[in-house]
């Protein structure tokens, strides 16, 4: 796992840079996005580059709330539709999110794991991480070798997301549909960001804690192509600090692809 430290606008940069690279040396044609408020500068980085060949990205949600309707505000449909699809200039058609509306949601689950294997899988996920280390909606002690699924919100990631719902509890979901973490440690690279003070602790046990189940994000550490991006905030548990690189100073293509 690679950790780069950075303002905000260095991470999303840095995130922005790694696609336009993979894409331009033909090594991305799947990206998976995430929805959380850390990734989101990434994809308006990644608008600003004008960048033609984004056009041509197929992209897969990791997840989406049950229960809402897809024309709701706060579903992932329309919150992809908003923040990525449209700035980039995406064909809608070729854009996927879990469809949390369905009669089946199993069938549907099943179904969502068949299209991104179609694909030919996710060649680069864009992640970021929830204050008790969920990602996706992988919460606390979800199978590390789990499949898109059916998963029941903790109480502490429904509070943490109420403030999208205009601070009203009552109106965040239960329950949602979500990649696994299985499904997540198969994407060929993965990208995970975390800004501010309230993901340090999650972030330190997601680094340097043990590999658990207790902390979802810490199946990284299995993943032989994973960088992690921080602000100083989201870095500030972390005792190792002098061994990770600046992201300021990683520009360009940093990994090969």
């Amino acid at each position: 796992m690679k950790v780069l430290t950075g303002t905000p606008p260095q991470l999303a940069r840095w995130a922005a840079d790694r696609v336009l690279h993979r894409l331009r040396t033909r090594s991305l044609s799947v990206l998976g996005v995430a929805t959380g408020s850390s990734p989101l500068p990434v994809y308006r980085a990644l608008a600003a580059s004008g960048e033609p060949a984004l056009a041509s990205l197929r992209v897969f949600a990791l997840d989406e709330y049950v229960g809402l309707p897809h024309h709701h505000p706060q579903s992932y449909h329309c919150v992809v539709d908003r923040e990525v699809t449209r700035p980039l200039g995406l064909d809608p058609a070729r854009v996927h999110v879990p469809d949390g509306a369905a009669d089946d949601l199993d069938a549907a689950a099943a179904e969502y794991e068949h299209l991104i294997a179609a694909s030919g899988g996710i060649d680069l996920q864009v992640l970021g991480i929830g204050a008790n280390g969920h990602v996706g909606f992988n919460e606390p002690f979800s199978s590390l070798r789990s499949r898109t699924r059916v998963e029941t919100l903790t109480a502490r990631t429904r509070r943490d997301n109420a403030r999208f719902f205009g601070g009203d509890l009552q109106q965040v979901p239960t329950s949602c549909l979500t990649q696994g973490l299985g499904t997540i440690l198969d994407a060929d690279e993965v990208v995970l960001i975390a800004t501010g003070a309230a993901k340090a602790h999650a972030v330190a046990q997601m680094v340097e804690g043990p590999l658990s189940s207790a902390c979802p994000a810490s199946v990284l550490q299995l993943h032989p192509r994973a960088t992690v991006l921080l602000d100083d905030r989201a870095a500030a548990q972390l005792t190792r600090r002098d061994d990770h690189e600046q992201a300021g100073a990683a520009t360009g293509p940093p990994r090969n692809p």
